[in-house]
C-alpha cells in the first residue's frame, strides 16, 4: 500500500540520511529523530466498485463537484484499468453536468487520447463538442467557441457517422454555422453603415462562400447588391440580385434587391461564370449528389 508522510520535512530528512550525509558526524538512527512525533500514514485503497457507486450516487444527488472527486480518485487508484477508463468518461460527464465545461473538455480529450478505439469514444467526442457549444456567445462577441464547437461536431460526424450522436451533431452544426454567419453579417453591416463598401462586400461574400445554406445568405446577397450599387458597379449589383432571385425567388430580400435595381433603371442579370453563381452551382451539385 502507498505510504505518505504528513510532513514534507520528514521525507527530506529520510532522503538525506539514506544518502549517507549524516548529522554532525554522528552515526544516528535517522528514524529515531521523528519516530515518536511523526508517523507514516497508510492510505488504504477503496474498492473500485465502491468508488464508482459513490460517484454515481453523487451524480444522482446533482452533487457534481463531489462526483468528480470520486471518479478522479477511481482513475488515480486504478490507473490503466477498465475502471480508470470508465472513471475518466464519468469525470467528463460530471463536469459537463455541473457546467464546468473547460474541465469537461480536458477530461474528454484525455479519454480520446487514451482510448481512441473505445466504444464510448463517440460519446467523449460529443461531450467535448457540446462543452464548446454550450459556451457559444452572442454574435456581438468573439466566436472562438463557435469555431471550436463546429470543428468538434464536424469531427464527430466524420469519425462516427453511425453513432447515436451523429444526428444531433448535424443539427447543431447548422445552428453553429448560422451563428458564425451572423457574426460576419454584423461586421458587414457595420462597414456598410460607415460606407466602407469594399470591406462590407468582402464580409458578405464570405457569408455566401462559407455559409450559403444558412438563413443569412439571402440578406448577404441583397447587401452585396446594395454595396455595389453604392459604388456604381452596376453589373455586379445586377449579378448578385439575379443569383438571389434564382436561388431564393420568394425571398423578401430579393424583392428589396429588385426594387433597388429598378431605381437605377436596371434589372437582375446573372453572369454564370461569376463567383456568386459558381458558389450556388456547387451547392446545387452537392445537393443533387447527396440525393
Amino acid at each position: 500500500m502507498p505510504v505518505t508522510f504528513r510532513n514534507r520535512g520528514t521525507a527530506v530528512a529520510v532522503l538525506v540520511s539514506i544518502a549517507g550525509l549524516g548529522l554532525g558526524g554522528c552515526d544516528l538512527d535517522p528514524t529515531s529523530l521523528f519516530a515518536e512525533k511523526y508517523k507514516p500514514e497508510v492510505v488504504a485503497d477503496v474498492p473500485a466498485d465502491k468508488l464508482y457507486s459513490e460517484g454515481l450516487a453523487k451524480l444522482e444527488d446533482s452533487d457534481y463537484e463531489n462526483a468528480v472527486k470520486k471518479f478522479e480518485a477511481l482513475d488515480k487508484q486504478y490507473a490503466y484499468s477498465d475502471w480508470s477508463r470508465k472513471a475518466l468518461l464519468m469525470t467528463a460527464y460530471s463536469n459537463y453536468q455541473g457546467q464546468k465545461y473547460d474541465d469537461a473538455i480536458t477530461a474528454s480529450k484525455r479519454y480520446l487520447q487514451r482510448h481512441p478505439a473505445s466504444k464510448d469514444a463517440a460519446y467523449a467526442q460529443y461531450l467535448m463538442a457540446m462543452s464548446h457549444y454550450k459556451q457559444i456567445p452572442d454574435v456581438t462577441r468573439d466566436q472562438d467557441r463557435s469555431e471550436k464547437a463546429l470543428a468538434g461536431l464536424q469531427e464527430l460526424v466524420q469519425k462516427y457517422p453511425t453513432s447515436e450522436y451523429a444526428a444531433d451533431a448535424k443539427a447543431k452544426i447548422q445552428i453553429t454555422r448560422d451563428q458564425l454567419a451572423g457574426k460576419e453579417m454584423e461586421v458587414g453591416r457595420f462597414y456598410l453603415e460607415r460606407r466602407n463598401f469594399p470591406s462590407a462586400i468582402n464580409r458578405f461574400r464570405d457569408v455566401v462562400a462559407k455559409y450559403q445554406t444558412t438563413r443569412h445568405a439571402e440578406e448577404a446577397l441583397m447587401r452585396i447588391t446594395e454595396a455595389y450599387m453604392a459604388l456604381g458597379i452596376t453589373a455586379e449589383a445586377q449579378n448578385s440580385a439575379a443569383v438571389l432571385g434564382h436561388n431564393f425567388p420568394d425571398s423578401p430580400w430579393y424583392k428589396d434587391a429588385h426594387a433597388l435595381l429598378q431605381t437605377g433603371g436596371l434589372e437582375p442579370r446573372e453572369e454564370k461564370s461569376s463567383f456568386l453563381s459558381r458558389v450556388y452551382s456547387s451547392v446545387m451539385g452537392r445537393t443533387a449528389s447527396a440525393q
